[in-house]
């Protein structure tokens, strides 16, 4: 056990013959007391600030454990953030890609039916186109009927009668030059044809000569609507 500076003040010594010289071993155990207590207070000391110094340390390595934890689980964190993330990604890549693969299969269904239906339209049109001309071919040689036939009335005795002068017309009276009488029977109409139409209705076509009070060329459509 170390001594303390009571027990260095308390020491007695024993008295010999010849010994030292007391006052000056009394004043020398006081500067010895005085020093000895003086380091004691500094070791205190020292060891106070030790105690802190070891707390602090303790405290900093506490912090130093703590943010090397939090570094770890800040890292774990950022991974699986950066794992989600990822998946997530991937997961929005792939539903894009699908969405585009939808639209564009949906785009191309819808561009064959369009091209489809335009096909079918052709197709329809090309049948009306040739189902047009196949009429107007018809139309063309029943007019062309009508109008030889109307040029052959106009080419009549009759004709030539009417529209002689006075010498000509007693030439015509004379019954040497007379030709043979007319048969005014009435005659049915001229090329009266039937058709049937492209929806399975018949129509047909009459012709009939002129009079002095109807037109050169009539036409009837029977059963049929009106020709747009």
């Amino acid at each position: 056990m170390a001594l303390s500076p009571l027990d260095i003040h308390n020491k007695e010594f024993a008295s010999r013959m010849r010994g030292y010289d007391k006052d000056e071993v009394n004043d020398f155990l006081a500067q010895i007391i005085k020093d000895y207590a003086a380091a004691i207070k500094h070791n205190e000391e020292l060891e106070k600030s030790l105690a802190e110094t070891q707390d602090k340390i303790k405290y900093f390595t506490d912090l130093k454990d703590a943010l090397n934890q939090s570094i770890i689980v800040a890292q774990e964190a950022a991974d699986k953030v950066k794992k989600n993330a990822d998946q997530e990604a991937e997961l929005i890549t792939q539903q894009a890609e699908k969405n585009a693969q939808n639209l564009l299969t949906d785009a191309t269904d819808k561009a064959n039916h369009i091209l489809g239906d335009a096909t079918d339209k052709a197709k329809v049109i090309t049948v009306q186109t040739e189902d047009l001309k196949r009429q107007t071919r018809v139309f063309r040689q029943r007019l062309q009927v009508m109008l030889e036939s109307q040029l052959e009335v106009v080419k009549s005795p009759e004709w030539k009668e009417l529209l002689a002068s006075s010498t000509e017309a007693a030439e015509y009276l004379d019954p040497a030059n007379t030709p043979a009488p007319l048969d005014n029977t009435p005659q049915p109409s001229v090329n009266s044809e039937a058709s049937e139409d492209s929806d399975g209705e018949t129509k047909y076509t009459e012709i009939v000569f002129p009079t002095d009070d109807a037109p050169a060329e009539q036409e009837t459509d029977a059963d049929t609507p009106d020709a747009e």
